[in-house]
């Protein structure tokens, strides 16, 4: 396995510099470029001196350092990449690291408590459709999570919003950031309460699609299983049902499970572009909607690096949990 793990440590740089090349690419032929876009937003469309005004595009892009040749400005890039140095953001002019720090917590609290729902519910739901197919409760379950997984997350914030949020019906849930305004000044129970209270309508856009997911996967993957020999071979030797569901199908079924944990860290770190949008939280799912937006290159690059990263440490952790679920599969 130490083998293994030092060659595939080894490949994250070159795929990491692929990643870094293509997202520059991307961003390059992206139209607009951040020394219009301040001029523009500093203007407000009152100036009228072409010569003024290109005079100060260019000063703005010497101070971004956009007016070096392409290659220089990608070997700086890279640079910065390998030193985890994303500089200052375009927009403000604050320190890409400060800005993602102020994000992250926000949004690392969303997607926990989100993705602990989404395996709570998911996997009891998902084994007893498997045990019990083609049931009444199976079937109920199969449309209720079909159905679930069809709706726009949008769709169903925008409703629930009306519902609940003081649109057409009550008004008891708050729809508008992750906390009161004066939350920051009191002691933590109730904090939390407020805090938590501010999430509930979040947390259920991003829980039910992944929930629906989820359990259908479960399903198919124990559906799989437990029509196997060595299954009704544990059956035969009289052990007890769960411990054959339990013990020896459900720990050979969580190999496709096992896969989705590559993209839970990038997506723990990512956000959710739409529905921290919707409900105005500062995540960082809105703080690179805002930097695609303001073509703020540094923060840009700050988040997709450290997804990338974040995926290609997923991929490396599923392949070790491959081999301690199932012990037939071999590293080397």
């Amino acid at each position: 396995m130490k083998d293994y793990l030092i060659k595939r440590l080894l490949q994250i740089v070159p795929t990491l510099l692929g990643i870094t090349f293509i997202t520059f690419l991307i961003i390059q032929l992206a139209p607009g470029n951040p020394a219009m876009l301040k001029l523009q937003l500093s203007a407000q469309g009152q100036m009228s001196d072409k010569a003024i005004s290109k005079e100060i595009v260019e000063q703005t892009k010497k101070l971004y350092g956009l007016d070096k040749p392409l290659p220089v400005q990608y070997l700086l890039w890279v640079k910065r990449v390998f030193t985890f140095d994303f500089g200052t953001s375009y927009k403000d002019h604050r320190n890409v690291w400060d800005k993602i720090a102020e994000r992250l917590p926000v949004t690392i609290q969303l997607n926990v408590i989100s993705i602990f729902l989404v395996y709570l519910i998911a996997l009891p739901f998902g084994i007893y459709s498997a045990t019990h197919p083609e049931s009444f409760t199976d079937r109920v379950l199969t449309l209720a999570f079909f159905f679930l997984y069809s709706l726009p997350s949008f769709w169903v914030a925008m409703l629930l919003m009306m519902l609940f949020g003081g649109g057409d019906f009550w008004d008891i849930l708050p729809v508008y950031g992750i906390s009161s305004t004066e939350a920051e000044s009191w002691s933590f129970l109730p904090w939390l309460a407020d805090r938590l209270w501010h999430l509930v309508l979040p947390i259920i856009c991003l829980t039910y699609g992944g929930l629906a997911y989820l359990s259908r996967l479960t399903r198919a993957g124990m559906l799989e299983v437990i029509r196997e020999d060595y299954i009704r071979t544990a059956r035969a030797k009289g052990l007890h049902e769960r411990t054959v569901i339990l013990k020896h199908a459900f720990r050979n079924a969580l190999l496709p499970l096992i896969t989705l944990v590559a993209f839970l860290l990038p997506s723990m770190f990512g956000g959710s572009v739409i529905i921290e949008s919707i409900f105005s939280i500062p995540g960082m799912g809105q703080l690179g909607f805002e930097a695609v937006l303001s073509r703020d290159y540094p923060v840009i690059m700050a988040i997709t690096t450290i997804s990338s990263l974040l995926t290609l440490a997923g991929l490396l952790l599923s392949d070790i949990l491959y081999a301690v679920v199932d012990p037939r599969i071999k590293l080397d």
